[in-house]
């Protein structure tokens, strides 16, 4: 039996599964179905496991494998057994893994077969004790350890305040900086969702997202677990599969990329979408046009949200009418617990329509950096709001909008890039003198990155290669979508380049 009284996440999970266990939790794609008894022996078998490796508390398991459901039984078993979760794109490359590992020191290592034999020896010289396989088809040495361990297992105790995940995000800097997520904060944002956005023990949840970042590991899965909802399950995103299922569900969630990519199937109609309860976006700027081509061809109106790891969600256009329209171009109303304001450079608040610099607090806000305490001090304002580093304006009605992000981010279908890291990596190649790297508009990612670089002194250099150079050492997101040479940067007065001017010159590059 559960103990409500315990603050795992895992917990106050487990307690929302319905009472008939032996009823469908997850459909795959493909027709394999895993019932809520399956998730909680499988979860069981592998916490057991992982405890029986001896850890110590609040042990890292970090995890770069694909999508599948067994990858998602990983993380619960991790929660049920008192461990940190440490979830890596499955792009990253050595440098970038070299650099995790390295910094958060996990005791267990998660990776896919095809990885081990670079990803094994990475963990193993930054002193990592135990290195597993796992696969998306059900294949790999955890499961074959997990399968010898019991299938009852006591759900660890843990406090609010305890690690549950960390999840790292990059900086303008370019150095990593690692988002410590409690047991609060992930299961109070998840039962605010529950409930704001209206979730039923009938409802069926497409799941068709990425499971090593916010959007697809906690909002999509905390929330059909935590109102015992069925899950329709895609190891990867094909619009035309995902769109012949829609008849069967009633949420679906996703990035603006793929709705672009749904909008191009003929199946998408009114018909198809008549049993869909919401469709949700979030992790990048949803384009005007998108939002009024689906409403056309659907019915339904996107809603559009916003978070970031450091917080998860923070804002809602509304599901009930009863609120408030969804309004396209914007991100809805603060969610109930999260403050949310406006302020300007010098701190003080701005007036009803004037941008300035978003900064939020409540119970959802994270815990700090991973061992970086100056850091984290420095985004933290003396009266406890994490400054996101986005800028953005209320307008009368109290809908929030985001206009930009003063920390030079680019997001781009959905994932975070950030310039300098890119820029680091350009700067090290044979003959580049100095580089800058830009977000301008795409209709299918939202945002790509373009690169500037500039030569070194009698040395010849070809944007053609630089990208190809850094295909070989970055995650695919992440690499510029063109690269042009010039002779130099424009700067302004104090030296510092304008990107401005850049994003300005670039700007139609791939209009249609």
């Amino acid at each position: 039996m559960t103990d409500i009284s315990n603050a795992n996440l895992f917990a106050v999970l487990r307690a929302a599964f319905p009472s008939d266990l032996d009823a469908i939790a997850i459909e795959t794609d493909d027709g394999l179905c895993y019932s809520w008894r399956d998730l909680d022996r499988a979860s069981a078998m592998i916490a057991n496991l992982l405890e029986a490796l001896d850890l110590e508390p609040g042990a890292r398991i970090a995890v770069q494998v694909e999508k599948s459901v067994e990858a998602m039984m990983l993380y619960l078993a991790t929660l049920r057994a008192g461990y940190v979760f440490l979830p890596l794109n499955t792009a990253y490359r050595g440098a970038e893994i070299e650099y995790f590992i390295g910094n958060a020191e996990p005791a267990v290592v998660v990776c896919s077969s095809a990885n081990a034999s670079w990803v094994g020896p990475i963990a193993t010289a930054a002193g990592t004790r135990h290195v597993f396989t796992l696969d998306d088809d059900r294949s790999g040495t955890l499961l074959e350890v997990a399968a010898q361990c019991s299938d009852r297992h006591a759900i660890a105790p843990k406090q609010e305040d305890d690690l549950a995940a960390i999840l790292y995000t990059s900086g303008t800097t370019g150095r990593s900086k690692g988002a410590m997520l409690t047991h609060r904060n992930l299961s109070s944002n998840a039962e605010v969702l529950k409930d704001y956005w209206g979730w039923r023990g009938d409802d069926v949840l497409i799941h068709a997202l990425p499971i090593f970042h916010v959007h697809g590991l906690f909002v999509a899965i905390h929330g059909a677990l935590i109102s015992g909802s069925r899950m329709i399950w895609f190891n990867r995103f094909d619009a035309a599969r995902v769109v012949a299922r829609l008849p069967e569900a009633t949420v679906f969630m996703g990035v603006p990329t793929l709705y672009v990519r749904m909008l191009a199937e003929r199946g998408l109609t009114k018909k198809a979408c008549s049993r869909m309860r919401v469709f949700i976006s979030g992790s990048a700027p949803l384009l005007i046009d998108t939002f009024d081509a689906w409403r056309e061809r659907t019915g339904h109106t996107i809603l559009e949200r916003y978070g970031m790891s450091e917080t998860a969600m923070l804002t809602s256009n509304p599901y009930s009418p009863v609120q408030g329209e969804r309004r396209g171009g914007t991100v809805g109303f603060p969610l109930p617990g999260v403050q949310l304001r406006v302020r300007d450079d010098a701190g003080a608040p701005c007036p009803t329509g004037e941008i300035g610099h978003i900064e939020v607090d409540g119970p959802n806000v994270f815990a700090g950096y991973w061992r970086m305490p100056e850091k984290t001090r420095e985004e933290f304002t003396a009266d406890g709001y994490f400054k996101t580093g986005d800028v953005g304006k209320f307008d009368e009605l109290g809908y929030v909008t985001i206009v930009g992000r003063s920390k030079d981010l680019i997001i781009s279908g959905g994932y975070n890039v950030y310039p300098a890291e890119i820029e680091g990596f350009i700067n090290e190649l044979a003959g580049v003198a100095e580089s800058a790297i830009v977000g301008v508009p795409h209709a299918d990612f939202g945002e790509v990155g373009v690169a500037i670089v500039t030569a070194r002194a009698g040395a010849a250099i070809d944007g053609e290669a630089i990208i190809a150079e850094l295909k070989q050492k970055l995650a695919n997101f992440k690499i510029p979508k063109r690269c042009f040479v010039v002779d130099e940067l424009p700067r302004n007065a104090m030296g510092k380049v304008q990107k401005a001017l850049l994003r300005e010159q670039h700007k139609a590059l791939f209009k249609a």
